[in-house]
């Protein structure tokens, strides 16, 4: 674990702020043998703070505040993640001086450093510059009062585990394990110790649920209608229709040349009528959740 030194920063020297390096390259020893004006015991000190589940990583002295790092000359935001053992994948959003900024950032001293997790509850694409998505992948599980919403959930794309059978500690391993947010009604389910990603859905209509999570979660953005399998959850994939020819009806052999599926549970998809309804479903809900979201801010 990486210590914290007390000593006072030593002399310094202003270096521009940031480099074209790669996540991983340490660019202490570039500046270290080639900048005119480097101190070879030169040292800086900046003020981190780690938010949410990264500070389970950190020593529980120095978790839920802002503490002192005393870092080289020279050296990133990049250096600074690694020199607190934390993984670059759980990291998604670093501000520094309150400004989003990118893994080769330098530092420099009296720096205000905010490292963020991957968020669950916000859209931060607009924002990070990292990596050119944001990480965060939303999953869900599903308590078994939830059926009509995994469905929904699931026809415009989002991994949602759901089973009629599963009892409460089954949710709440699954979403330990798989880092799933679990979705349910019950208050007394949600209230386990265990879980880390929980919300307590508030809408009884299945529509508005739909509406709900995906403003809480933020994600119209990130709608993929028509692409996991309404069923089982899996993804789906496009296949030729001469393959699937001898399982579908007369009349869609007729019509319809664009085919999806599951390669799970072997069901085969296409445009009818059924698509067409679910469509102008979806288009009901973007339309009305994005405009209750723009009424709730004016």
């Amino acid at each position: 674990m990486c210590e914290y030194a007390t000593v006072p920063p030593q002399k310094q020297v202003r270096l521009p702020r940031s480099v074209p390096l790669a996540f991983g390259q340490s660019i202490g020893y570039h500046y270290r043998k080639k900048h005119p004006l480097f101190d070879a015991n030169a040292m800086i000190s900046v003020r981190v703070r780690c938010y949410a589940e990264l500070n389970d990583r950190l020593p529980p002295a120095l978790r839920q505040r802002a503490f002192p790092h005393h870092a080289d000359v020279g050296d990133t935001v990049a250096d600074l993640v690694r020199a607190l053992e934390l993984s670059a994948e759980e990291v998604d959003l670093i501000l520094v001086n309150g400004t989003s900024v990118g893994w080769n950032e330098l530092l420099h001293d009296e720096d205000a450093v905010s490292l963020y997790p991957v968020f669950e509850s916000f859209d931060i694409s607009t924002l990070t510059r990292l990596r050119r998505r944001p990480l965060r992948r939303p999953r869900f599980v599903l308590d078994v009062h939830l059926g009509k919403l995994a469905n929904h959930l699931r026809m415009v794309g989002f991994d949602t585990a759901y089973n009629t059978h599963a009892h409460d500690a089954d949710l709440v391993k699954l979403a330990s394990e798989e880092h799933r947010t679990l979705l349910s009604k019950d208050r007394k389910l949600l209230q386990n110790e265990s879980l880390l990603r929980r919300y307590l859905v508030r809408a009884t209509d299945p529509r508005l649920q739909l509406i709900e999570v995906l403003r809480r979660f933020d994600l119209f953005n990130m709608l993929q209608p028509f692409t996991r399998c309404i069923e089982c959850n899996t993804a789906l994939v496009q296949i030729a229709k001469e393959e699937v020819l001898h399982r579908l009806p007369q009349k869609v052999r007729e019509t319809y040349n664009e085919f999806q599926v599951c390669t799970h549970c072997d069901r085969v998809y296409w445009k009818g009528s059924h698509y067409e309804r679910m469509r102008e479903f979806i288009e009901a809900v973007k339309r009305d959740g994005t405009r209750e979201i723009g009424e709730a801010r004016v």
